[in-house]
Order: C-alpha cells, then sequence, then structure tokens
C-alpha cells in the first residue's frame, strides 16, 4: 500500500484592497453581477464574471427554479455564454462572488462539484487554464491559479477513450 497526498496552494488576501486593479474590477463587478440571480427560493445569489483572452467580458449568474434541483449555477451560466458568444476563446480569468441574504458575505465559496467539472472541461477543451478569483461582497479573497486544482482526481475525455 502506498499513500498518496494532494495538495495545491493559492493566494489569500485580507480584502479586495490588496488586489490588483484588474483583478480588483473582475470581483467587484461579480459582486454587482450578483444583483442579477434570480434566487426566490435559496435566497444565495451568485455572480460570476470574466475576461476572456479576445477582451471580452463575459457574465453569468444563478437561475432558480422552482423545480429545485434544475436550476443553473452562475459558473454555468457564464461558461455556455461564453462558449456560445466565443467559440473556442480561451477565459484568462474568472471572479466569482455572493449575496447570501440569510446570512454573512463575508467569506470565499467555492464552485460546487458539478460547476467544477465544466471548468475543467472549459479549460481542457480551449487548452488553457482559467484562473479563479473567489470573494464574497467583503473579507478574505482568494485566487486560484488553475481551475482544475479544484477538482483532483478528476473525470475527463481521456477516461472516456478507448485503448488503441
Amino acid at each position: 500500500m502506498k499513500k498518496e497526498d494532494y495538495t495545491f496552494s493559492f493566494e489569500v488576501y485580507d480584502s479586495i484592497d490588496e488586489l490588483n486593479e484588474h483583478d480588483a474590477w473582475l470581483l467587484n463587478q461579480a459582486r454587482e453581477v450578483t444583483q442579477h440571480a434570480y434566487a426566490p427560493y435559496s435566497h444565495f445569489q451568485v455572480g460570476a464574471i470574466a475576461r476572456l483572452d479576445n477582451g471580452q467580458i463575459v457574465a453569468g449568474s444563478n437561475q432558480e427554479n422552482a423545480s429545485f434541483p434544475v436550476g443553473l449555477c452562475a459558473e454555468r451560466v457564464l461558461l455556455a455564454s461564453a462558449a456560445s458568444l466565443f467559440p473556442k476563446v480561451p477565459i484568462e480569468t474568472i471572479a466569482i462572488s455572493y449575496h447570501n441574504e440569510n446570512g454573512e458575505s463575508d467569506h470565499p465559496i467555492s464552485p460546487c462539484g458539478m460547476c467544477r467539472q465544466s471548468l475543467l472541461e472549459y479549460e481542457s477543451r480551449v487548452k488553457h487554464p482559467i484562473r479563479v478569483i473567489l470573494g464574497g461582497l467583503e473579507g478574505q479573497v482568494y485566487i486560484i491559479d488553475r481551475a482544475a486544482m479544484l477538482l483532483p482526481l478528476s473525470f475527463t475525455a481521456e477516461d472516456l477513450s478507448s485503448p488503441l
């Protein structure tokens, strides 16, 4: 038997004030995009905004549904929009923020498992890492170099390939 460890590092900032101008702008935009969320059931509004390799900006917000499990997360809304509007254009950086109407919005949250898988797939499809900025409406901010780091032991297209 052999034990393996998985670790990754990420940057932790005390607040948005410590970020460079471009990252602070993206996070502020993600914070604003939370206002476009449709979250009448969870009251947990998520906003995501991305800067693409071609300089374009794409946004997404979560969209809930009375049939609760069929809602869409902000990250997947953003990824679908980016892929539709700018096929094959890499995402340089995505910023994700949230507003919890039932509690605090003062620390970074991470994408759900389905969104992590979708971010990984997008990175793989365009062969380019997606830098991720995570932050609430205030408080600490995390920056992760590649979205794939959020999903260790991931399931990828290579797992579906048949041996030659």
